[in-house]
């Protein structure tokens, strides 16, 4: 997988400042404090920067650039403006500014006894990121790696609050590689073994195939994958750090490809359906954190890997099937397909782990980037306390998310003349009535919410914290979300 960028902290300086190769940021709280070790022209030079319109219109997370500035042999040399008391999100955006710059050289970020140093280290990871495992003109293998310093005041403490961040960032990257994967590699048999490899670092992986679904009677899932080679799975991923407390269950749609079956997609933007399995990816990445920071909770992550293409044995609008919950769902649009895999898998993990509260998550309808574009994800929950810890973890990350309604006249949309209910209620409200055809699996009185992440997983541009591609939206937020509502104090 993309490793984030390895980063080291110390409160020596270099004895010569000047003689640094590669490149400085100088993390600033105002324009009239540089710091006292810069050569004399060096300091001129930011001086003069920093009173020029350009410096004197620099936000918080800001960054001003002097290539090769006079005085020192280091290449760039970044003016990074953040005040003492900026917000974590400007203090992300500022280390995200840095590492957006980081090239392949040594980078030093002086950041002194700045309080949010670990947020801006944080940032830095973040957007250093890098998805280049298909570019033959480089081989990431004998590439140097980045190396980045903080210089800071106290770097053993922050060393030891980073560890958690590092953990994170991992998550976000294995999230991000498997959403920018082609579908040509992460098949669903692919996409199993990385996550039993994550066995590794402490998971509990178990991998449930065809026959083992069908015994289950998850027929809705396996009705999806039924015109695909690809075999359709489900995986189960234990971290057990809490004692004996009921889990919080995490469940993903992954769908690695997603045609639309029989009621084809169009062909253009087609390509980017290889990100139909973003909710399975953040489920794996939230697991990967978890397990790598040794969380005090107990967490499982379940998938339901399918691919959904036309064949001739495909399922057809039209088809009723029966669920493993044993009520019937007649297939109006094939293209509804994710909401099918999620009902089986959100019954079984009801059944089987009695979890103390559901999270899915899902590229589910486009229907949710109409209504909130590709800043919000959209939340659908059945418990207001829940609803509130989630929009509230999502609030400390900085990852957009708006709550959308449920409600009996949107589930009336969804009655069906054949069977108990209808995979789709047509274009008026689709997000809505896909969340409401997914709570008719959930249990009476199961905490449960739906996120629906199709706007947020691969936006078409790059975010504050990622460059364009896959975001790895959701990993912090359900980090967060264990951290302050299901860990052991």
């Amino acid at each position: 997988m993309t490793q984030p960028v390895e980063i080291s902290f110390t409160d020596t300086a270099p004895e010569k400042l000047a003689e640094h190769e590669g490149r400085i940021a100088l993390v600033l709280t105002a324009t009239d404090r540089l710091p006292g070790k810069l050569p004399r022209p060096t300091r001129e030079a930011a001086t003069r920067a920093l009173e020029s319109k350009a410096g004197q219109a620099l936000k918080p997370g800001q960054v001003l650039e002097l290539a090769f500035p006079a005085g020192m042999v280091a290449e760039l040399l970044m003016l990074v403006m953040l005040p003492h008391g900026s917000t974590q999100s400007e203090a992300r955006r500022a280390g995200a500014a840095i590492g957006s710059r980081l090239g392949k050289v040594h980078t030093l970020v002086m950041a002194g006894g700045h309080a949010q140093a670990n947020d801006i280290a944080l940032g830095l990871a973040l957007r250093s990121y890098d998805f280049g495992a298909y570019h033959t003109d480089r081989d990431d293998a004998d590439e140097a790696r980045p190396q980045v310093t903080f210089l800071v005041k106290k770097p053993e403490e922050l060393a030891k609050v980073a560890s958690d961040a590092a953990a994170l960032a991992e998550g976000v990257f294995f999230t991000r590689d498997l959403v920018n994967e082609p579908a040509n590699v992460l098949t669903t048999s692919d996409f199993a073994d990385r996550l039993q490899a994550m066995e590794e670092i402490g998971l509990e992986v178990e991998v449930l195939d065809e026959d083992e679904l069908q015994a289950l009677g998850m027929r809705a899932l396996l009705a999806v994958g039924q015109g695909s080679e690809s075999p359709s799975k489900v995986v189960v991923m234990r971290w057990n750090g809490g004692g004996d407390e009921a889990p919080l269950a995490l469940v993903g749609k992954g769908v690695v490809f997603d045609t639309g079956g029989i009621s084809i997609k169009p062909a253009a933007g087609m390509e980017d359906m290889t990100m139909d399995m973003g909710g399975a990816g953040v489920v794996a990445g939230v697991m990967r954190t978890v397990a790598l920071r040794r969380a005090k909770a107990n967490v499982v992550g379940l998938v339901g890997l399918v691919e959904n293409m036309p064949d001739g044995k495909a399922q057809r609008p039209g088809d009723i099937v029966k669920s493993m919950k044993g009520d019937t769902i007649e297939v109006i649009n094939t293209d509804a397909e994710g909401r099918m895999v999620l009902a089986d898998v959100l019954w079984y993990a009801q059944e089987r782990f009695e979890p103390k509260a559901i999270v899915d998550l899902a590229t589910l309808t486009g229907a949710v980037i109409i209504a909130l574009g590709h800043d919000n994800a959209g939340v659908f929950c059945n418990d207001d306390t829940f609803a509130d810890q989630i929009l509230s973890a999502a609030k400390s990350e900085g990852e957009g998310a708006w709550r959308l309604p449920l409600g009996k006249p949107y589930d009336d949309l969804i009655k069906s003349r054949l069977a108990d209910m209808k995979n789709t209620g047509g274009r008026a409200a689709g997000s809505i009535t896909a969340a409401q055809f997914l709570q008719r699996f959930i249990k009476p009185g199961q905490a449960w919410a739906h996120l629906d992440i199709a706007g947020v997983a691969l936006p078409p541009s790059a975010t504050d914290l990622a460059p364009k591609g896959a975001t790895g939206w959701g990993v912090m937020t359900l980090d967060r979300l264990v951290r302050d509502q299901f860990e052991t104090k």
